[in-house]
């Protein structure tokens, strides 16, 4: 549902890759977005609508988009994808960033627009620390992205879990993602993710911390 360019977007990408599309806008000015040889339905309407959306194929849908541009409009179209179809892989796009985590607690996956790039925005300018980068439904899990200090550089994975009693998910070396065994060693450059208990980054971030200062 919506046909913006977050929807647009996604329905060529979805059709590139072989499947079937159908688009909801209440617009009908928005499928002008689409290329000439996109060959899934539009359907005008609202998203949160049950003629429409039975229209536009939810019994037998896979998974439902809402990206549209209001966030009461996304979250109801995506409850009702889930609730009343029983469609599981139902993903909202939400503006407000509070409402964004209420609705991943009672299940509905939102991704959280001026969150992500307030984040990923502040990431570049304040690079130190661990800045959550995903956090599971409950709130209880984060990935986050840890600065492992020049003091690192050349001391293996397993050396950093032990002293800052965390696991590393993965380094980011050279633009890719590197999935690390303990004796892995850790390169001028690479950035380091955990996954950790959201309790504990904070006591991460400062024994990261402590070791850089002891070694400075």
């Amino acid at each position: 549902m919506g046909c913006g360019r977050v929807g647009s977007t996604l329905a060529h990408i979805l059709e590139d890759k072989g499947h079937t599309v159908a688009i909801i806008d209440q617009s009908p000015e928005a499928f002008r977005r689409l290329r000439s040889g996109f060959k899934g339905r539009r359907i005008t309407g609202f998203g949160f609508d049950r003629d429409v959306i039975v229209e536009a194929g939810i019994e037998n849908a896979d998974a439902f988009v809402a990206v549209s541009s209001g966030d009461n409009s996304n979250i109801i179209s995506a409850r009702v994808a889930r609730e009343t179809f029983g469609v599981d892989n139902v993903v909202a796009r939400i503006y407000d960033p509070r409402r964004a985590e209420v609705y991943q607690r009672l299940g509905i996956p939102t991704v959280a627009t001026v969150r992500w790039t307030a984040d990923q925005i502040l990431r570049r300018l304040l690079p130190e620390g661990a800045e959550p980068l995903w956090r599971d439904p409950t709130g209880a899990v984060l990935l986050a992205e840890l600065d492992s200090g020049h003091l690192w550089v050349g001391e293996k994975v397993g050396a950093l879990e032990e002293h800052a009693g965390c696991r590393v998910a993965f380094l980011s070396r050279m633009g890719e993602a590197l999935v690390p065994e303990r004796g892995t060693v850790i390169q001028d450059g690479d950035i380091v993710h955990i996954i950790a208990p959201a309790g504990e980054v904070e006591r991460i971030n400062a024994a990261v911390a402590a070791r850089n200062e002891e070694g400075a």
